[in-house]
């Protein structure tokens, strides 16, 4: 029998706490993952191909905190979750963040 995951909920940077986007984006494991985002293509990038120095259930956990604070979209392909930075929704709404955590100053 084949086994169905649930479409992941996501949260539209709108409707973001300021508190909730610096926590999400203050953890260096998160912080890695936007950054490697950023540099990719939409939709280019399945959850297992980032090199990030935690498990798959704490890389799950890590991508539902990003999602929860309007940074990260994701679907499903196949047996493939893919995603994509929601720059420039992010952006409108926290406009300069994001890109003092791609500097990584």
């Amino acid at each position: 029998m084949a086994s169905h995951r649930a479409a992941p909920e996501h949260t539209h940077p709108d409707d973001v706490p300021v508190l909730t986007a610096l926590a999400a984006l203050a953890d260096p494991v998160r912080a890695q993952l936007v950054r490697e985002l950023a540099a990719s293509e939409d939709w280019s990038r399945s959850c297992g191909t980032f090199d990030v120095p935690v498990g798959k259930a704490a890389k799950s956990h890590h991508f539902t905190v990003l999602r929860a604070a309007g940074l990260v979209e994701q679907r499903d392909e196949g047996p493939r979750r893919v995603n994509r930075l929601r720059r420039e929704e992010f952006d409108a709404r926290f406009p300069g963040l994001l890109d003092l955590v791609l500097r990584g100053d």
